[in-house]
């Protein structure tokens, strides 16, 4: 399926992820993206380089869970095609966890019905890799029992499983992508911040990084250019309708080894950190089996974990 002429829709289109998803999109001779994002964490700035390369980019600062604001703008701008990442990050579980658990139901459950009703054709989902919690057996392919360990885990199974239900009873047309550990450039790094940027800009202010557990604890970690590329082939590939899919590099990666790795490449001292306790909900291993990525939408991640973090730690050392 092509995008070319299309009307399409980002739900976080101005966060980390979303705003990357939306640059690789403004290549695809499409005729508007619409952006929806509250800017819990968003940026304007975020769509910067977008907007360079399309005029036609509209932002809506809006909430995906308002069924009515995301009813009017999918009728307005007469949209195609919805690749859902709107969401609160999972440390807003601490905080608020009705928040961050509900966010993801609500959005799921507004598009569905919208969907159903027909105001556009096709949903592409993110779900996260926190929805399965800690590894049972390794690797974790797509048919690993779901455990989410926090309110924001939580939400994503349900919203994967509504979605779920809405293909096998009403025969939407959906995919849903299970991304792993993102990192890269724009990456939040401030409030709800993960290890990567929280650690290269504790360098940059001449702190020592935080080891939090023993280090021991594992994640898979994809380069974010290479999610938004496996989602655009998601939504051109039909094969991937009615799927969960895991997107991520299939390589396991200890805790420890990230600091060490960012501590290297910026001139610091390995093992001079400040150890703290475990922090609640922390899975103790995540490796993702993607063959299935790999048949489906014939994916290989291309930027190896110290290409991804240099060009990162470039990045917030250049940023304005």
């Amino acid at each position: 399926m092509k995008l070319k002429n299309k009307n399409i829709l980002v739900t976080g289109g101005a966060g980390f992820i979303g705003s990357h998803l939306v640059d690789d999109l403004a290549k695809e001779g499409l005729n508007k993206i619409v952006v929806i994002d509250n800017f819990f964490l968003g940026k304007e700035s975020n769509l910067k380089e977008a907007k360079k390369k399309m005029k036609n980019i509209v932002v809506y600062r809006e909430d995906a869970s308002d069924y009515n604001a995301l009813e009017y703008i999918l009728k307005k701008d007469s949209i195609d095609v919805v690749f859902d990442l709107a969401v609160k990050p999972l440390p807003y579980s601490f905080v608020n966890p009705k928040g961050a658990f509900l966010t993801s139901v609500e959005i799921a459950q507004n598009l569905c019905l919208l969907q159903k009703k027909d105001l556009f054709k096709t949903l592409i989902h993110f779900s996260s890799s926190e929805a399965f919690g800690s590894l049972e057996y390794f690797p974790m392919d797509e048919k690993h029992p779901l455990n989410p360990t926090t309110p924001y885990s939580a939400g994503k199974a349900a919203a994967d499983l509504l979605i779920l239900s809405y293909i096998n009873t009403f025969g939407i047309d959906a995919s849903i992508l299970r991304p792993f550990n993102n990192y890269g450039p724009r990456q939040n790094d401030t409030l709800y911040a993960a290890i990567i940027p929280i650690t290269i800009k504790r360098f940059m202010k001449n702190k020592k990084p935080v080891l939090e557990w023993d280090g021991q604890q594992t994640r898979d970690f994809i380069y974010v250019k290479d999610t938004t590329r496996a989602t655009i082939e998601a939504y051109k590939n039909q094969k991937s309708r009615g799927k969960v899919i895991n997107i991520a590099s299939g390589k396991e990666t200890k805790m420890i080894t990230i600091l060490d790795k960012i501590t290297e490449i910026m001139g610091g001292e390995v093992g001079k950190y400040i150890r703290k306790p475990r922090r609640g909900g922390d899975v103790r291993r995540h490796c993702a089996d993607i063959s299935l990525a790999k048949k489906i939408l014939k994916f290989e991640p291309k930027i190896s974990l110290e290409e991804g973090l240099r060009n990162t730690i470039s990045w917030y050392r250049n940023v304005k």
